[in-house]
């Protein structure tokens, strides 16, 4: 055998071992992702008895006059929050990237607060704030919180700190040199306000918009729990699976619901195709000159919405342990004691530690090790680009709409994945699933930072691409996968609609438990458990920072060199 060939061998044998993995990642994904997607199309095609009916399910909804209004009532919210949330994420990510003003780290810090707490704990806020009992319900002038006026507010402060997090990142893209060119010509600040500064974010913006948008029209937990009679796309479909077993129309009401999300991933993905590079190598960090009225103004407006973000959050906290609202407002743990309110007591909120245990691990595996294949591995094209269709296509499926998929695909007669309903196992698959996207762009981020020399050098000394990927490319990326496995975790505990359909009697969350709750009269119980749930989340994120920035940042020094 020649020495050509000898080399070849192992070279060989590495492709075809990273195209069998890239091809068990395509089945994992459509397994999780895709087959549970077409199920739900095809029992929205289908009567009760399973035959094909073509489109009589649609012509039925459209044809209901309160099925109709569900759908106008959801594009009307998502339309109107979206319509306040951007200006005001707009204003408030102004203050922290184009001013001096202090405390710039802790106004960040409290915009992200909502993030570590499931969508509910703000409906829950309002009604103790301006609900019946409310402290504040005059300030209504004998409006009820409970419907549109309550749905918007809560949604607001549920997605402002999304859409802060991409507008900000689009400030900060700024060249001053262009700031520079526009003080020496003596253009006037309102000009170049105008001219320079809003078309440079006008795509982070849009996409804010349609992020907004998106995360409204398909919460569950907002309309569930300060909705009232206002029915909204979320709350119906819940209707009509769990309270009327019509799984067919459930079906049809999750596609309506998928066709506003695509549509706004879609326009989203070409309107970014038209944005260009706003950072060259030349380009110079833009640095805000010190203004005092300016940098007043947009203190006491971050001022007042982070007051208004730590009320939010604070509210149900300190409601948590009032003995009995409002007539007797002394301190009491007793509506910790969960076995009084919940059949399961704390195993709801122990289940969800499980299961965003669970998620976080094997998730985080999949994702980094998927990205791995896709990014690094020299597969067939045609493999790599389906792999990274199935990895990206949960960003564009609301949770609610993936988790009815999961209903029928698992519970389908010819399904051999029937024994999954009500296990852990499911809501662990699930949730993966519904938070893939964002840890693979991530990850796929990271490992694009890496020189690809790495593979080239161990390719020649015949090391195989899994010991560089266990000895050089897992070290170098640790940051990134605690980033993927923190984000998978928090989301893990905060989740909501994605597992409504899915959990059993042993397999309870505290997201659930917390509707339970709220729906039998325990507010104050469900504002304890959610309040649980923040603090959990706030604890892991802490803990993250601190790992990060003492042990993982030593895996980074060589970036700095």
């Amino acid at each position: 055998m020649s020495g050509d060939a000898r080399l070849r061998r192992p070279l060989i044998r590495e492709q075809t071992v990273a195209t069998l993995l890239v091809l068990a990642l395509i089945i994992v994904l459509v397994l999780i992702i895709a087959l549970p997607l077409w199920s739900l199309l095809s029992k929205s095609l289908q009567n009760a008895s399973g035959g094909y009916v073509g489109l009589a399910n649609f012509a039925t909804y459209f044809a209901t006059p309160s099925m109709v209004s569900a759908l106008f009532n959801s594009l009307g919210v998502a339309l109107m929050t979206t319509l306040l949330v951007v200006p005001l994420a707009f204003a408030y990510a102004y203050a922290l990237t184009r001013s001096r003003m202090p405390a710039k780290g802790v106004f960040m810090g409290i915009a992200l607060l909502p993030i570590f707490a499931p969508s509910l704990l703000g409906a829950i806020s309002l009604i103790y704030l301006f609900g019946n009992q409310g402290v504040l319900k005059g300030l209504l002038f004998g409006h009820s919180i409970y419907g549109p006026i309550g749905i918007v507010f809560a949604e607001v402060c549920y997605c402002f700190p999304h859409a802060v997090m991409i507008i900000a990142t689009g400030l900060r893209l700024a060249d001053g040199r262009l700031y520079e060119v526009a003080e020496a010509l003596g253009t006037k600040p309102t000009r170049v306000f105008f001219t320079i500064t809003l078309p440079g974010v006008r795509y982070a913006a849009i996409s804010a918009a349609f992020v907004v948008f998106t995360l409204v029209i398909t919460d569950f937990g907002i309309p569930k729990v300060i909705g009232g009679q206002f029915t909204v796309l979320a709350t119906d479909a819940y209707k009509q699976i769990v309270g009327q077993q019509n799984f067919e129309m459930g079906a049809v009401v999750g596609l309506i619901l998928l066709v506003p999300a695509v549509l706004a991933f879609f326009v989203d993905r070409q309107i970014q195709k038209r944005q260009v590079a706003l950072l060259s190598a030349r380009a110079v960090a833009y640095e805000p000159k010190p203004a005092p009225m300016r940098d007043a103004l947009l203190l006491a407006f971050s001022s007042v919405i982070g007051l208004v973000l730590v009320a939010m959050l604070g509210m149900a906290i300190w409601a948590s342990f009032i003995r009995y609202w409002p007539y007797n407002l002394s301190l009491t743990l007793a509506h910790y004691n969960f076995g009084e309110f919940e059949p399961g007591g704390w195993e709801p909120y122990l289940t969800s530690l499980a299961m965003a245990g669970c998620v976080a691990t094997f998730g985080t595996g999949l994702v980094f090790l998927g990205a791995y294949l896709v990014e690094k591995t020299k597969v067939p094209m045609p493999l790599r680009s389906l792999a990274h269709f199935l990895a990206m296509l949960p960003m564009a499926v609301p949770g609610l709409v993936l988790g009815l998929g999961y209903v029928f695909f698992i519970n389908a007669k010819s399904s051999p994945f029937g024994w999954l309903y009500g296990t852990l196992a499911v809501l662990v698959i699930n949730t993966i699933a519904h938070f893939y996207t964002v840890g693979h762009i991530t990850a796929t981020t990271a490992l694009k930072q890496i020189d690809g020399e790495f593979e080239a050098v161990s390719a020649s000394l015949k090391v195989p691409f899994w010991t560089t990927f266990r000895r050089v490319t897992v070290p170098i990326s640790m940051p990134a996968i605690l980033d993927i496995a923190v984000y998978m975790f928090v989301n893990a505990l905060t989740t909501i609609s994605a597992v409504v359909f899915l959990y059993g009697p042993s397999t309870k969350l505290a997201s659930i438990s917390i509707i339970h709750m709220d729906e039998s009269g325990a507010t104050a119980p469900a504002a304890a458990m959610a309040t649980c749930i923040v603090l959990t989340a706030i604890g892991a994120k802490t803990l993250h920072v601190v790992l990060d920035r003492l042990v993982f940042s030593r895996l980074q020094v060589w970036r700095k060199r």
